[in-house]
């Protein structure tokens, strides 16, 4: 596995290992919590070093790894999303291994409006992206699917907006804006958006690992991974923030106002090469500010998908986490 220690990752490793697995991490660092589950760490660069030794003698490689962000030189992500995921591929196919999980994200699919209910097949790669992280995303997941074949065999799952204890992302960034003052509801803030707790986006990859094969469903294929049904994303971040004693949003800016003033700042940053991320992007607007959930049908018809945890359990748990 790449990116076993990571937030999903290391999700994917504890159930792993939960039922018996032998699993071998590849990162550029030991990850104790990972190694305190029983798995083996293998120190490599994906992007640089040669990962045929780490590929001997396994039967599935996860490929989670990947650099995240809204921000950034095209060329880094290009380097890592594309390039990385090219190296770990060949190498496992090299190794004799025969499945290939890869890790996706719907953002892959996203042309900046709403997507209610639909699946993979309703579904095509935009023409532009509105950042690179998207467009290296979609690139590796096409091409992943492309060496899907008679020996071996390939498919791909797109978790969309994965949170839950130990999320390091997502919540923290939100929470942290709204403590701040600086969280607004983007849009009329009726927009419906699929969530995907921790464990069920990991619980999916194995069950998409245990029915991937040359001739099965999934071969070949990508999927949306969520718990469901979506929410309204405002009102359970709303209830979210109460919950943990970070109060209510208060204020809202419409999508008209929203999207001008981010194309803006993203100019000022990338004219002055400014550090960091921009306070707000144009993807953050789309993102924020649409609907976008999927009809699951095709990962519980191919592979059986099947949530682990429901959503009330979820949302529980992720408050429980968070809470002052």
């Amino acid at each position: 596995m790449t990116g076993g220690g990571g937030f999903l990752g290391s999700a994917i490793v504890r159930l792993l290992r939960e039922r018996g697995d032998e699993v071998v991490v590849v990162g550029r660092n030991a990850y104790p919590h990972v190694e305190e589950l029983g798995a083996t760490c293998v120190i490599a660069d994906i992007g640089s070093d040669d990962l045929g030794e780490a590929m001997e003698g396994i039967d599935v490689v996860f490929h989670v790894a990947a650099l995240a962000g809204m921000w950034g030189p095209y060329e880094r992500y290009h380097r890592v999303n594309v390039e990385g995921t090219k190296r770990v591929l060949n190498a496992a196919r090299a190794a004799g291994v025969p499945r290939f999980v890869h890790t996706s994200s719907p953002s892959v699919t996203f042309h900046g409006h709403d997507e209610e209910g639909v699946t993979e097949d309703d579904c095509s790669y935009p023409d532009t992206f509105l950042f690179h992280y998207p467009a290296t995303k979609a690139e590796a997941e096409a091409w992943v699917l492309e060496q899907n074949g008679e020996h071996f065999a390939t498919t791909a799952l797109r978790p969309h907006l994965i949170y839950g204890p130990g999320d390091p992302h997502l919540i923290p960034r939100l929470l942290a804006r709204q403590r701040a003052g600086r969280l607004r509801v983007l849009g009329d803030g009726s927009n419906k958006v699929a969530l995907t707790y921790v464990d069920n986006a990991a619980v999916a990859h194995l069950q998409a690992a245990d029915a991937l094969g040359p001739s099965s469903a999934n071969a070949g294929r990508p999927y949306f991974i969520t718990d469901g049904e979506p929410v309204e994303v405002w009102p359970w971040l709303n209830e979210l923030f109460r919950e943990v004693g970070a109060g209510e949003i208060r204020g809202q800016v419409s999508t008209s106002v929203a999207m001008p003033l981010a194309g803006a700042i993203e100019w000022v940053w990338r004219t002055f090469s400014l550090d960091g991320e921009p306070p707000i992007t144009r993807f953050t607007v789309a993102q924020t500010s649409t609907s976008h959930w999927y009809d699951l049908k095709n990962a519980r018809a191919d592979f059986q998908y099947t949530p682990l945890v429901d959503p009330e359990t979820a949302f529980s748990r992720t408050v429980a986490a968070f809470s002052d």
